[in-house]
């Protein structure tokens, strides 16, 4: 809102105010976006430690599987008496 005022020979004053709701509105906006992409980024590195964490449990499952076949290998021969 813009108003002028005028006196015989005097000074012209003139105000200007803003309702100032637009620059809040952007505050408002731009906090509210940086919380979203801040949210996104969290999450996408939450996935990322889950799926490394499945992985290296995929691979000791792997390592504990082929130590029990090597024990079963090594139970299913029999032995051999030594020769004196």
């Amino acid at each position: 809102m813009e108003r002028t005022t005028t006196t015989d020979g005097g000074p012209v004053i003139q105000e200007r105010r803003g309702g100032g709701m637009g620059g809040i509105a952007a505050l408002v906006v731009g906090l509210l976006l940086v919380g979203v992409v801040a949210y996104f980024l969290m999450n996408m590195s939450r996935s990322e430690q889950v799926e490394s964490n499945a992985i290296a449990g995929a691979a000791e499952s792997v390592g504990t599987a082929a130590e029990n076949v090597g024990e079963a290998a090594q139970n299913a021969v029999p032995e051999v008496p030594a020769a004196n």
